[in-house]
């Protein structure tokens, strides 16, 4: 007998076994009694033949930024299948049963970190981020100034001092987590080693903080947090002033950073990297919650969905915007209240997906066929999301 269902205490070990083989790596024994301590077994969800775990999942519970708004994520990790069991569909099934938990929960958005991107957009979730990575020689460093006034202190590692500067930093972008004190703590602080410093600018507010760790003539950047012009050049320039025990210093950043064009030399590696997958779960309540473009006279919009694996979310809705144009009443119509097919802009769930996280406009969609709808629709649905880069520092 097959079954899908989420694991009991005592199944968790055997869960981390698996983890372990697909994603080869070992935990010690104090690993796994930790784990299995801080683990809560109704976030996993098993696929089991005749009582045997063949795949499994986890499923998160996050909460993440979108045009400056707190959306409930539900957040997909540590799918893997033992290699007796693979091809027969199980991952399938058990991201079926993830979207309807999703649903349940409120959570009308997914994200993911996929191992391979083709295979988790046959089951609608879409790539939504890329980041930059710099690896910078310690004579291109830039040259700043620090601001008359400003200063840099070294600080704890601590979730109360850093949060509020990333809070705010995080509000900006389309896809970041918003962190709470369990993330700060027991997953992102933990597990990395380093010094903490933030910038204060003349008035003593703080502006941005460097987490980052010095190691074999290596400066890593684990994470570089600027509210203002002002803080990165402050920040950069207390990275500079480890010339003398570095080489090099790594660090990652959003698509939109422009260190490269404010550098004395930006003929330093640059790599671009497609990061997460994005799925929205549940379409009407998604809508329902976005918050649109501000415009005046904005006009009815009416969006045909397609989507196999949730079909909750199949139809046509009608989004009658309000608010000068930032809310919308969202409806799914009945059969007999859709309108004639040249009011209508049809797309799947994946690139619905794509426009509303902002990484793609929909006059590109339409020109890849993915898209449909007249140059009329197509330019009142782009006018109507936000222009928004999308980005996420953490990783699950």
């Amino acid at each position: 007998m097959n079954e899908i269902r989420t694991l009991r205490q005592e199944e968790i070990l055997e869960s981390f076994s698996l983890s372990e083989f697909a994603f080869q790596y070992e935990l010690t024994a104090e690993e796994k009694a930790e784990r299995i301590s801080s683990t809560d077994p109704n976030q996993m969800w098993g696929y089991f033949v005749d009582g045997n775990m063949a795949a499994k999942l986890t499923l998160l519970n996050f909460r993440t930024w979108l045009n400056g708004k707190s959306f409930a994520m539900g957040g997909i990790a540590g799918v893997a299948t033992w290699p007796e069991y693979r091809r027969n569909g199980m991952v399938g099934q058990l991201l079926v049963q993830a979207l309807k938990t999703m649903r349940e929960r409120g959570q009308t958005i997914s994200f993911l970190a996929p191992f391979k991107f083709e295979f988790y957009r046959k089951y609608g979730w879409e790539t939504y981020v890329d980041y930059l990575k710099y690896e910078i020689p310690v004579d291109k460093l830039p040259k700043f100034q620090a601001a008359e006034g400003s200063s840099i202190l070294r600080v704890a590692k601590s979730e109360e001092i850093l949060n509020p500067i990333y809070a705010e930093f995080a509000k900006a972008y389309n896809g970041m987590m918003e962190r709470d004190a369990d993330w700060w703590n027991n997953r992102y602080l933990k597990f990395k080693k380093g010094t903490a410093a933030v910038y204060k600018n003349a008035q003593g507010e703080q502006r941005g903080y460097v987490f980052y760790q010095v190691k074999d003539t290596v400066a890593t950047i684990h994470e570089l947090v600027f509210l203002d012009e002002e803080a990165r050049r402050g920040l950069w320039k207390f990275i500079a002033d480890h010339d003398s025990m570095i080489t090099k210093v790594e660090v990652k950043a959003p698509v939109d950073d422009q260190l490269p064009f404010l550098v004395h030399d930006p003929k330093f590696k640059q790599e671009k990297i497609t990061y997460f997958s994005a799925r929205i779960v549940d379409v009407e309540a998604f809508l329902t919650q976005y918050v649109y473009e501000a415009r005046d006279g904005a006009e009815t919009i009416y969006l045909h969905i397609s989507d196999k694996h949730a079909d909750w979310n199949e139809g046509v809705y009608r989004l009658q915007f309000t608010d000068n144009g930032k809310a919308a009443i969202v409806a799914k119509l009945s059969e007999d209240e859709i309108p004639a097919e040249e009011h209508l802009l049809s797309c799947n769930i994946q690139t619905l997906t794509a426009l509303f996280m902002g990484y793609q406009k929909a006059g590109f969609m339409a020109r890849i066929e993915r898209l449909q709808g007249t140059n009329e629709l197509i330019s009142r649905l782009e006018d109507a999301i936000p222009r928004r880069t999308t980005y996420l520092a953490d990783f699950f």
